[in-house]
């Protein structure tokens, strides 16, 4: 403020010195030019009459420093000139001022020194003989003038500078020093200068509108965080350099950090290859992916560039748990595998019977057992068939009609329908508890309860007993189903509810089993959101118990 004080001060000083210089200078000038030329006409009429009475020897008689005085003939030749010798002289004839005299009877002009520091002055008059007398003054130009007064000038330009400061920082302290104690929070209760009401007004307006957008930006930053903390994937925010912008809850469990890492370098929390490639190949593609592995869970990492006017401007990490999805495609696979296997044992047997029937290679009393054969095999592609498309309804999810079911009622229907195959080999089914009612679909609660007492009775001992016991509480009822079996080693036991595992595979084939009973239980049982417990001993038995919530 005290600088353009100044400074305007300075120049509103300097313009009125130069503008007073000029017009001074042009008034004088044009005073004493006017003042001199009368002179130089009073002059040039004397020195007329003079010599038209006295001729030449007046003009010789003449001594003057301050006028000029040169005699042409009518032809221009020089007759005299009271500063120069005029047999030197060049002729006088296409002098402006002389033509003029000869053709009018008085001309003037004027006409500038070759450096343009002097001016010289014409005045012409023609004489009764014909003859023209010129008289000539010189004097110096605005310029040399203005060169002279440079001194006072420059005097004069000091003693303004010197005065322009004082008054500029007297002036500077008192415009200032209301401005320095503005309240700018509060800028309609200021009693400044009246000019800055407008000023202060819209200050006052935009501070509400600051403060509203920023009421707006807190209440999006406060959306924004909540709705990516809700998030199971991780989201991270990085900037043009790389440096953490956002990370949410999800993101930092992942890579084991805190909302502190805002503002780090994102390499400050994974300094993998991988993730640094993928980064890489976003700035470059726009795009990027990866798989890798965190705290033992697969993860996928989608990777984006933002841009802003064709200019990269960050990027943005999603994460996204995928162990299931892994885990699922490969059980996906397996279970393709281990269909194929399945369906293909059987259909060789009855290939192989059949074609032999069909060559007639098998003797009469023989085609019974190659056709028994033929029906077992048969019989059980379709119960693995069957088994396979309760499993795929399992993980469809649908809805399937819901009834009020005894699970003791089941438990001893399942017992009943496997009592043959257990006195085949003296096992021995017993039945237990009291009635449970639980609401469920029966066909899949038959086949938890039958695919338990199924296997009770296929892996175990000839002459083994199964039990089974029904029990409830106030929220829960229970099925165990216990043997007296082969049992199941403990690093197997996490796994037999796969499909198509088998702990003993010859054993299993033996038995007919599909390797799908353990895995149906386990999904029928998940689908009526109930739990179960396994526990068993090699050589001690196995027991199962099956809880559902009423």
């Amino acid at each position: 403020m005290t600088r353009k004080i100044f400074t305007s001060i300075i120049l509103v000083a300097g313009a009125v010195l130069f503008a007073s210089l000029i017009i001074i200078m042009g008034c004088l000038y044009e005073y004493f030019g006017n003042m001199q030329e009368k002179q130089m006409k009073d002059a040039l009429e004397l020195a007329m009459a003079a010599v038209e009475s006295d001729g030449k020897s007046y003009l010789e008689k003449l001594d003057s420093d301050n006028y000029r005085l040169t005699w042409v003939a009518t032809d221009g030749t020089v007759l005299y000139d009271t500063q120069a010798d005029p047999q030197a002289m060049e002729n006088h004839l296409d002098r402006s001022e002389i033509q003029a005299a000869f053709t009018a009877g008085e001309g003037n002009s004027a006409r500038y020194s070759a450096t343009l520091l002097q001016k010289t002055i014409y005045r012409a008059k023609r004489l009764s003989d014909g003859s023209v007398l010129r008289i000539s003054v010189s004097r110096a130009t605005a310029g040399v003038l203005a060169l002279g007064m440079l001194q006072p000038i420059l005097i004069v330009l000091v003693i303004a500078l010197v005065l322009s400061g004082i008054l500029s920082n007297r002036m500077a302290k008192r415009v200032v020093e209301p401005l320095n104690l503005l309240d700018l929070e509060h800028p309609l209760e200021n009693d400044a200068y009246e000019e800055l009401s407008p000023l202060l007004g819209r200050i006052n307006q935009q501070q509400l509108e600051i403060k509203k957008q920023l009421r707006l930006l807190r209440r999006q930053r406060d959306e924004f965080a909540q709705i990516t903390d809700s998030m199971k994937e991780g989201l991270v925010l990085l900037d043009a350099k790389g440096a953490i912008l956002s990370i949410n809850h999800a993101a930092q469990k992942l890579f084991s950090t805190d909302s502190a890492c805002v503002g780090q370098d994102f390499l400050t929390l994974d300094r993998s290859l991988d993730i640094s490639a993928a980064i890489q190949e976003t700035k470059e593609n726009g795009v990027g992916e990866l798989r890798a592995e965190r705290n033992g869970r697969a993860y996928q990492f989608d990777l984006s560039r933002i841009e802003s006017n064709g200019e990269m401007i960050g990027i943005v990490i999603l994460s996204f748990d995928v162990t299931e999805q892994e885990a699922a495609e490969r059980n996906r696979r397996e279970f393709t595998a281990n269909v194929s296997h399945e369906l293909k044992t059987p259909l060789q047997g009855i290939m192989g019977s059949a074609e032999l029937l069909q060559n007639g290679m098998v003797k009469q009393e023989d085609a019974p057992r190659f056709i028994g054969h033929i029906r077992t095999e048969a019989a059980r592609m379709v119960t693995l068939i069957e088994d396979i498309i309760r499993l795929s309804q399992l993980d469809e999810g649908d809805a399937m009609p819901r009834e009020s079911v005894d699970l003791l009622a089941i438990a001893q229907e399942a017992a009943e329908n496997l009592h043959d195959a257990a006195a085949e080999r003296h096992i021995t089914c017993s039945v237990d508890g009291h009635s449970a009612q639980i609401t469920g679909v029966r066909r899949l609660i038959y086949e938890i309860v039958y695919n338990l007492c199924d296997n009770a009775v296929k892996y175990n001992k000839d002459g083994g007993s199964v039990a089974i016991n029904v029990a409830s509480d106030e929220s829960t009822v229970s099925v165990t189903v216990k043997d007296t079996g082969i049992g199941i080693p403990a690093k197997y036991q996490s796994r037999v509810f796969e499909r198509f595992y088998r702990v003993d595979k010859s054993h299993s084939r033996a038995s007919g089993g599909t390797g799908l009973g353990l895995s149906i239980v386990k999904h029928a049982v998940q689908y009526h959101h109930g739990r179960i417990l396994l526990q068993s001993e090699p050589d001690m038995g196995t027991a199962i118990s099956v809880t559902f919530p009423k």
